[in-house]
């Protein structure tokens, strides 16, 4: 390596060890979450989905853009209040046609049904970062309770926004019959498994 070379090497090194951001500190201790009112990140928020495929493979979707707020004390966990909003339209499984019919009225119907929405009516904490966070979820219509398993991921604020965030993943199980869609079933699984990933911005 040259001389010249070697100092450009060493300079454009340095330049961008200036210009790029220092990584955000996140901190994986619950206790660190501020206390107060959190609104979802919509950008980087995903639902995704799973169903078995006739038998032979497992089928994935997910749901982007969802809104909603989370309320929080890490003094009294068991009192956080969550509501999710989840446009239906967003449903995507990188196949258009696929897409198309499951905006349609013989699956999620969008069009009268525009929205998938949660509403926590409990939260029973069973670890240090985990807890299970039962509500009401509204799809196509039908209203039941579902639980979901969360795991806490971490808190710092975002190098990026510069906002306080806290982010969470979340697990959960349901039928879809139980709500009404149930075309295709069993060819298409009836058991759907869900798994969420949720980051929040302190408002």
């Amino acid at each position: 390596m040259t001389k010249p070379f070697a100092l450009a090497v060493f300079a454009g090194a340095a330049l961008i060890s200036v210009a790029a951001p220092a990584l955000a500190q996140v901190s994986t201790d619950p206790s660190s979450v501020q206390a107060g009112t959190y609104a979802l990140e919509s950008n980087h928020a995903r639902v995704v989905f799973s169903v078995s495929h006739m038998g032979f493979s497992t089928w994935y979707g997910d749901f982007s853009k969802p809104t909603g707020s989370l309320t929080i004390d890490p003094k009294a966990p068991a009192a956080a209040k969550l509501d999710v909003t989840i446009p239906v339209a967003s449903v995507s499984t990188t196949n258009a046609t696929l897409d198309g019919e499951l905006k349609s009225a013989a699956w999620f119907d969008a069009t009268t049904y525009p929205t998938i929405t949660f509403h926590s009516t409990s939260v029973a904490p069973t670890g240090a970062n985990t807890a299970k966070v039962t509500g009401d979820l509204t799809f196509h219509g039908v209203t039941k309770p579902v639980t979901l398993d969360v795991t806490f991921k971490g808190s710092g604020t975002n190098m990026m926004s510069k906002a306080f965030t806290i982010g969470f993943d979340a697990k959960a199980t349901l039928k879809r019959s139980d709500f009404g869609v149930k075309t295709y079933v069993p060819m298409i699984g009836d058991t759907v498994d869900l798994l969420i990933s949720a980051p929040f911005e302190k408002k």
